[in-house]
């Protein structure tokens, strides 16, 4: 209830271009998800997507019934309202990834800046343990984290920054890293945040 408390106040008390992780457009997010070549019917679900704007490009990018998943009933109300009568192509999920049980599996995860704040090691693994019953057997995976050299804290909170090696450890041999990508993120406020993408596909 603590992380939920968190993020609802700062959706509620914040606009949604005026948090450190704002982008007008994810433009790698969307490069990485056309690398991976899933289908317009694919199932894609973006975990803690939150406010994000991915799931517009998503919709204009002719995905069907793109799936968004966070703890915060606010940052999804803000999503839905951005998104109007299109609201309706989505599926919307609130919920703690670490509890999340699907309705049905999803061919392509997506998770920009969600797993790093898991600084627990029994959250990362209920965090694994949900991609495992979430995603298809031959799925993909990109999880956005801070880079080695990032912040140490965001939104007040304390994150664990990540490397390949790191991140390969964490999801276990069961998903195969393809590729990182590394990312300068100019926060609203034209400070630097260093992000890496991390690209795998589930070893079916």
């Amino acid at each position: 209830m603590i992380k939920k408390q968190h993020w609802e106040t700062v959706y509620q008390t914040k606009a949604t271009d005026d948090v450190s992780w704002f982008q007008k457009r994810p433009a790698l997010s969307l490069n990485l998800i056309e690398a991976t070549g899933v289908g317009k019917d694919a199932g894609v679900i973006d975990v803690g997507g939150g406010a994000s704007v991915l799931v517009d490009f998503l919709l204009d990018a002719g995905f069907a019934k793109p799936a968004v998943l966070d703890i915060s009933a606010a940052a999804l109300a803000c999503a839905r309202k951005r998104l109007g009568v299109r609201a309706g192509l989505v599926e919307w999920f609130e919920a703690d990834v670490t509890e999340f049980y699907p309705p049905r599996r999803f061919h392509l995860w997506h998770d920009r800046a969600l797993f790093h704040f898991l600084t627990h090691k029994d959250d990362r693994q209920k965090y694994v343990e949900t991609l495992r019953r979430t995603l298809t057997p031959d799925g993909h995976v990109i999880i956005a984290t801070f880079a080695v050299d990032g912040p140490v804290k965001c939104s007040g909170l304390d994150v664990v920054r990540y490397d390949a090696p790191a991140i390969r450890a964490a999801l276990g041999e069961e998903f195969r890293l393809l590729e990182q990508v590394d990312e300068t993120h100019i926060t609203p406020w034209n400070t630097e945040q260093k992000f890496s993408y991390f690209r795998f596909v589930r070893n079916g």
